[in-house]
């Protein structure tokens, strides 16, 4: 992880139950004090377990909003500069990490998106405070509506791993990705990417289709949650 003086403290949004596919765990385990958020119940119940040697680990079992992320890292004494964020709550993530940004600025950040849905289209659940992912296509944001937000805030987007995408500020990055490339060379042309994520063939079309059929595709696709969504070129 670049940048040496940063807090060793990690905020995990979406937490799970501390283990699976966790990227925070290692960072936990090795010394680093930080926040765990998770709104499951269950969950948040082998969260719980996992962290219960890791005096430095605050977890908070909330739903984390727009509204309310801000407050909560603070009331955790979260640094201003902290050392890596990791964010996956599988619905308007775009909106949760604006906020964020607000008022931290983290060294590194992971980023889910939703990687089904390419360049050049803008793709995001809008924030609802009764919004359920239903295990669906329907979640996240895409790599272009990301980079809206780096622009927004002076990030780089540095790489992107499948569905994970890795953003630095832009004064610390060692270079930055346009979202055409780092879509192609994290997703788009991994010759692996369908057996890793064999859910996502419904979709495949949309690699090769014309960005405006891709569009249409995409408001068929997800009819039945209008208005709950921003979509454009």
């Amino acid at each position: 992880m670049s940048g040496s003086d940063a807090p060793e403290f990690c905020v995990d949004i979406g937490a799970n139950d501390g283990r699976s596919m966790s990227n925070s765990l290692r960072l936990f385990e090795s010394g680093w004090a930080g926040v765990a958020a998770e709104v499951d119940p269950g969950l948040f119940a082998g969260l719980a377990q996992v962290h219960e040697s890791h005096p430095g680990v605050g977890l908070a079992r909330s739903r984390i909003t727009p509204d309310n992320v801000a407050a909560i890292l603070a009331a955790f004494e979260t640094p201003q500069d902290f050392g890596f964020l990791t964010l996956d709550i599988d619905g308007y993530d775009n909106f949760v990490l604006d906020g964020l940004l607000e008022e931290y600025r983290p060294r590194v950040i992971c980023t889910e998106i939703n990687e089904k849905i390419p360049p050049p289209l803008r793709f995001t659940v809008l924030y609802s405070d009764d919004y359920e992912w239903d295990s669906s296509h329907f979640y996240g944001q895409s790599i272009c509506q990301l980079d809206r937000l780096c622009q927004k805030h002076e990030y780089a987007l540095v790489e992107l791993e499948y569905n994970n995408a890795f953003l630095m500020p832009r004064d610390l990055a060692p270079g930055s990705l346009s979202p055409e490339e780092a879509y192609r060379a994290g997703y788009a042309d991994r010759p692996d990417r369908l057996e890793r994520m064999p859910w996502n063939r419904d979709m495949e079309e949309l690699q090769t289709m014309a960005p405006e059929d891709a569009v249409r595709f995409l408001d068929e696709k997800f009819a039945r949650h209008r208005g709950k969504y921003l979509l454009e070129l």
